[in-house]
Formats: C-alpha cells, sequence, structure tokens
C-alpha cells in the first residue's frame, strides 16, 4: 500500500498549497514501512494579500433620495469599509453597490496546521481503522508526527498526535529518537544516519548486494523480478542480502512451483545459470545490515525446506487422481453462491467455445476446437488439487503442468496433449494489461471464453463494479478479453458473446435472480465501451478524441476499432478532415437543433426547383462516392476510405459557405435537412468527426 499512499499524499499536499496560494517548487516523497513523508521546498512564509470585489445590493436599495439607506450601511460594515468607499458597478441585475475588500493572508504554518489534517485522513487505504479519534482513519497507529516549516515546528495534531521535531530511525540499528534539525535535506541525512533510506537509495542498495551474493557462484544470476524488488524495498529501511541454498532433489518439481514457493511465500529471489535453469540457490534480503553468523541464512533455509517438502507431497499426492477423474469433483467447489459450481461453469464455456471456435474457422483462422473443447473441460480440475489448495496462486499453472505428466487420453498423440495443456496453463492470462497473452490460439480462445462467462453471470445478477469496488475482478477480466481478442485479431462482437454467454445459464437456478435482457445489454455495453475506451487511450496510446470519434460509430467489434483508430490518426494531421470534422459538428448541433424546434428532415433528399447549385453539387458527391466508401468500409480498407471521403471537402465547405439550411420556405428547409443527416450518416459509418478536436490544430 506504500507506493500509492505516498503518490496521493504528494498530490494532496501539492493541491493544498496551490488552493491555498503557496505556490511551492518541487515535491519530493520520502517513503519506508514506518513512515510516509513529503518535503517540499521554496513554500512562501504566507499567503498574500488578495484585493476582491465584493458587490452589494443595488443602488435603487441602498440609496434613497441621494441618501445612504440601512442596506448601504449594513453591507459596508459588514465588508469592513466606510459607507463612502462604497463604489458602483454595472452588473447583469442592474446597477449595484460594490466594495473592495483586502484579505491579509494567513501565514504558511497557520494555513498548514488547517489544512494538513484534513489531507492526512482523506488518504485512501484498501483497509483502514479508526485508532485513537473517531474522525479521523489511518491504516495503522501513528506513533509520532514530524511537521516543520525550515527550522520550526508547524503546530498540527493528527489522531491524537501533535507533530514536533522528534522522528524514529530503524527499529534495530539505531538508537530511538532521531532529532531533526530543519525541513528539507536535513531530514533525509538525519534519517541516513540512523539506518534509514530512501526508496531509490534502498533499492539501488539491494540491487547491488544481490548481484555481489551472485557472483559467489560461478555463471550465476539472479532472476530479475520487478515486482518482488518493489515488495523488499518496501519492506525494509536499511537492507542487506543473504545467499542461501536448498537440496537439488527439489529440482525434479516443476520450475513454476518452486519459484512460487520463494517468492510468493517467501520473499525470496530466485538463482538460474546463465541458461535460465533454476539452480539450487536463493536470495533472501533483510531488513538489517547482515547475518555474520549465518543463523538468518539459516532458519530461511529451514524454513524453505519444509515448504519445499509439503510441495513435494502435494505434487505426489496428487498424481493418484487424473484431471479427468478430478472432473466430476468440481460439483462440490462453488463458483458463486448464486451462480452453482464450477461443474456448472465447465459445462457453460465448453458451449461457449465451442460457438467462438466456429467463428473462429469462419473468420479464416485456423484453430482446433477438440484442443479448446478438451482443455475446457479440464481447466477448472486442478482446483481440486492439494498443489493448488496450498498455493492457490498457481491454478491454471498446475492444470496445465498435470495435463503435460498425465496421459489424458491414450488415443491422444504426444503435440495434441501438449497443446491441451498449454491452453489449460494459460487460460487465466492475461492477468494485468502488462502479463502475456496465451501461447496459442486454443488458450486465446479458451482465455476469452471463460471471463466472458464469469462477466456474465456477475452482471446477470446485477453485480456490476462501481467507483474503486471491484470484489470479482471483472474489470481486469475485461481488459484480459479486449487484450486477447486485439493480439490474435479475433472476430467476436463483444454484444453477441456476451448475449450468448447468458444464455449458458438458461434453466439454471441462478436465471431466477437474474435482471432483465434489456438492462444485461445495456450495462455489458457501457461497461466493455469503457474497457475498450482505457484500452485504445491508455494501452495503445491513440488521443482521447480518435477513441471517441471510433467507438461512437462502433464499439462492439475490437479489431475493427482498433483498425480504424489506427487509419483516422494517420490521416489527422490533414487538413481536409480537420474541416470535415468542424463541418461534421455543425451538421450535427443544425439537425439537433431543428429536432428540438418539432421541425422533421425529409425522408429522402429531392432536386427540388429551388436546390441551390452547391446543394445539388453536394448531393451529387454523396451519390457518386457514398457507394464507394461503404465498398471500402465493408473490405475493411479504412485508410483508402478516409482518403475518399477527404474528397468532400470542398463540396461541403460551398455548400455551407452559400447555402442556408434553416430557411422559412418548409419543403427546402426538410430537404436540405436529409441531406445533412444522409452526409452525416455516410461520414460517421468508420468514426465520428464532430468528436475530432479541431480547436488548436492547425
Amino acid at each position: 500500500m506504500i507506493d500509492a499512499a505516498s503518490r496521493e499524499l504528494r498530490e494532496r499536499v501539492g493541491a493544498l498549497l496551490n488552493r491555498e496560494r503557496l505556490t511551492a517548487g518541487e515535491i519530493a516523497c520520502f517513503d519506508t514501512p514506518r513512515r510516509l513523508a513529503v518535503l517540499v521546498s521554496g513554500i512562501p512564509a504566507g499567503q498574500p494579500d488578495v484585493t476582491e470585489e465584493v458587490i452589494g445590493p443595488s443602488v435603487n436599495v441602498g440609496y434613497k433620495d441621494g441618501v445612504p439607506a440601512p442596506a448601504a450601511h449594513g453591507f459596508a460594515k459588514k465588508a469592513g469599509v466606510a459607507v463612502s468607499q462604497l463604489e458602483r458597478v454595472s452588473t447583469p441585475k442592474g446597477e449595484c453597490l460594490a466594495a473592495r475588500v483586502t484579505r491579509k493572508g494567513r501565514s504558511a504554518a497557520e494555513t498548514l496546521a488547517e489544512g494538513l489534517p484534513k489531507e492526512l485522513s482523506s488518504i485512501y487505504w484498501p483497509k483502514n481503522m479508526y485508532w485513537r479519534k473517531t474522525n479521523e482513519r489511518f491504516v495503522r497507529p501513528v506513533r509520532w508526527l514530524v511537521a516543520m516549516l525550515d527550522g520550526e515546528t508547524i503546530p498540527l495534531e493528527f489522531d491524537g498526535i501533535w507533530a514536533g521535531k522528534i522522528s524514529r530511525g530503524h527499529r534495530m540499528l539505531s538508537h530511538g529518537s532521531v532529532t531533526i534539525p530543519r525541513a528539507g535535506s536535513a531530514y533525509v541525512d538525519a534519517l541516513r544516519a540512523a539506518k534509514v533510506l530512501g526508496r531509490a537509495e534502498r533499492e539501488q542498495q539491494i540491487r547491488k548486494a544481490l548481484d555481489a551474493a551472485t557472483r559467489t557462484i560461478a555463471e550465476a544470476r539472479w532472476r530479475e523480478d520487478k515486482s518482488l524488488l518493489d515488495t523488499v524495498v518496501n519492506l525494509t529501511e536499511f537492507p542487506s542480502v543473504i545467499l542461501g541454498g536448498f537440496d537439488p532433489q527439489f529440482l525434479v518439481l516443476p520450475e513454476e512451483v518452486l519459484v512460487t514457493v520463494m517468492r510468493d511465500h517467501q520473499k525470496y529471489f530466485a538463482v538460474e545459470d546463465a541458461g535460465g535453469k533454476l539452480l539450487p540457490h536463493f536470495l533472501a534480503v533483510l531488513n538489517t545490515d547482515g547475518d555474520p553468523q549465518g543463523l538468518i541464512r539459516h532458519g530461511n533455509e529451514r524454513v524453505l525446506r519444509a515448504r519445499f517438502s509439503d510441495a513435494r507431497f502435494f505434487w505426489e499426492t496428487d498424481q493418484k487422481r487424473s484431471l479427468l477423474e478430478r472432473l466430476d469433483l468440481l460439483r462440490h467447489v462453488t463458483f458463486q453462491k448464486d451462480l452453482g459450481s464450477y461443474y456448472e461453469k465447465t459445462r457453460r464455456v465448453q458451449r461457449l467455445c465451442s460457438w467462438l471456435s466456429e467463428i473462429t474457422k469462419q473468420s479464416g483462422i485456423a484453430v482446433r476446437a477438440g484442443v479448446i473443447h478438451k482443455a475446457a473441460c479440464l481447466a477448472k480440475t486442478d482446483l481440486t488439487t492439494e498443489l493448488v489448495k496450498e498455493f492457490t496462486e498457481l491454478q491454471g499453472i498446475v492444470g496445465g503442468l498435470y495435463a503435460r505428466a498425465q496421459e489424458l487420453d491414450s488415443s491422444l498423440p504426444e503435440a495434441t496433449r501438449f497443446a491441451i495443456a498449454d491452453a489449460i496453463y494459460d487460460h487465466y492470462k492475461p492477468e494485468s494489461t502488462e502479463d502475456d497473452v496465451p501461447r496459442s490460439i486454443e488458450g486465446a480462445v479458451l482465455s476469452v471464453g471463460d471471463k466472458a462467462d464469469t462477466i456474465a453471470g456477475m452482471f446477470a445478477l446485477a453485480l456490476v463494479p462501481s467507483g474503486s469496488k471491484d470484489p470479482f475482478a471483472l474489470r481486469r477480466q475485461a481488459n484480459g478479453i479486449v487484450k486477447v481478442i486485439d493480439k490474435y485479431k479475433l472476430p467476436f462482437r463483444l454484444g453477441v458473446m456476451m448475449r450468448d454467454a447468458r444464455a449458458g445459464y438458461q434453466g439454471s437456478a441462478a436465471e431466477k435472480k437474474f435482471v432483465d435482457d434489456v438492462a444485461f445489454d445495456e450495462s455489458v455495453r457501457v461497461f466493455f465501451r469503457e474497457r475498450l475506451e482505457f484500452y485504445l487511450k491508455d494501452v495503445r496510446g491513440h488521443g482521447y478524441d480518435v477513441v471517441k470519434a471510433v467507438l461512437a460509430a462502433d464499439a462492439e467489434d475490437v479489431t475493427d476499432a482498433l483498425a480504424r483508430a489506427e487509419a483516422l490518426k494517420n490521416v489527422l494531421h490533414m487538413p481536409e478532415f480537420l474541416a470535415i470534422g468542424a463541418a461534421c459538428k455543425r451538421m450535427r448541433n443544425i439537425l439537433r437543433q431543428a429536432e428540438e424546434k418539432g421541425i422533421a428532415p425529409a425522408a429522402t433528399f429531392e432536386y427540388l426547383p429551388g436546390s441551390a447549385h452547391e446543394e445539388k453539387n453536394l448531393a451529387t458527391y454523396v451519390e457518386v462516392n457514398g457507394p464507394k466508401v461503404e465498398a471500402l468500409r465493408k473490405k475493411k480498407e479504412y485508410g483508402d476510405a478516409l482518403m475518399l471521403l477527404s474528397t468532400a471537402r470542398e463540396p461541403v465547405d460551398a455548400f455551407f459557405d452559400k447555402v442556408m439550411v434553416m430557411v422559412e420556405d418548409e419543403r427546402l428547409r426538410a430537404n436540405r435537412l436529409a441531406l445533412l443527416r444522409t452526409l452525416l450518416k455516410e461520414f460517421s459509418t468508420i468514426a465520428d468527426f464532430s468528436e475530432i478536436v479541431t480547436e488548436g490544430k492547425a
């Protein structure tokens, strides 16, 4: 929780300083497991004085026969000025009295003493509690508080603790309290002397120590693990590293099992040879300055030996029953209290994946439907194994390993069995937008089907994510669906897929608790549009206006939306498209205003006697080029389609320069509205150009 809280505290302090007109310089963080600190340079001594104009009553009320009335006297008293200093100003409500009031700025210490406690109590924690004061929550009880401006203490209080100049050093390597002489670099220096390092220093010290310890083994290296490194950095204040070993006989276990035990359960780094093969060693990060007698190393080796022995026992025990024999056990494993068992989920995913496989094949993508069907049947069976019960983070992985190790069916060729095993192994992927997608097309289809079934069931029960609450990780799973579809260019339309996933629940007991089809379709549509918008902007890096323009045309086909976004990005630099974007905004506004006034367009455009030359030219352009654009769109040749649309600039500009749409003649007006509607429809099949930001672009 430390990294997120540190970022939030920095942002909150910066916002407080800006809000209180205390313009400051650089804002830096200093955080460890025992402290969150913000160091700000260049804070002024106090707020600047502000002179502002305060509007009072109208002149007619404030003065009677040229003499100040009680209303004027009351306003002057409230503003703190003499009646003679009141001014007359013009306002939308008429001429009013006004007073120029100078508000004296408060000192920085006074302002911060009042504002900082509120910011501290507002930090978001996944879990927090009341400790001393019932109106202030925090993740842990506050033991001490330091708040200083230069060398002076800021008199603030939080959670019953008053701020001072006394901090504390390392829990074991220092001698209790540390006096901070001044805010700024002196704070960092004082803590460093007390064996407390900043985050960057700790990470550098850990990396150097890992390198040094690994160099004692010939041709070895420690396995880079950014997430684990972040964890141990945030678990230490003055780190060191020890090298330990384990019995090489444990290397017969799969590497995934060994690394999971070391990484997730013990926070150890794995050691490998130059080829990436695991070696019988580990690296542990300590929150102390070393282990001269080897006692800590010995204790860690003993604990790891016990954990590995457990893993080996579970592995050997699990092999006594094949994955096929475990399928029936899933009847007794609950998927979700209202959605039934994992056995029922398995059957639904099999049906859904069969449909997805057929769609994939019809689009010309080679896929082995039998591999997917068999993998879907066995994907969840590892939930009944002892190894997954002990190491839950290995679900899916264990299933893949067991499918590879066991003879699932004597008639299956080994290559097919391995393909099934790989699909099972990967079917939880990707677990984040940074995670890899499944290695095979079969694993990709199974991954999409499994996630779609989960999302469909939860949304049908109205268990929709809201705000920061997403207990079933549905956003993450939807992000995974979008990423897999993109990487493998799968031809799945999201709405259709989700309706088919919901259909898998027909006849189940859960169906009685489901929301109606219309509510389900709408909530799923909005949800996946948000996920696709996030993916296009934050993962693929498209501009927000490009994303909105593309999704306004169609947000159902992920692959198609990405292709349209790429094509649109490549032509946005052209002035023709900026002009078309502005014209589309104008068309949309005219049609909206007509609708608000109850003015309907004609059913179709006609060449009327009163039609202007420019109007006829534009209609002819649409008749000639509309079918060509549509043909290119159907062939997904979006670049060529957009280039053809760019030629519309001249007739569109001429129309708006010479033709008035909202004329008195009802028939002519309705006819021109019909032309604009047709033109806007033709332009919007690839993207809604009215969403393109044209202001400020050349």
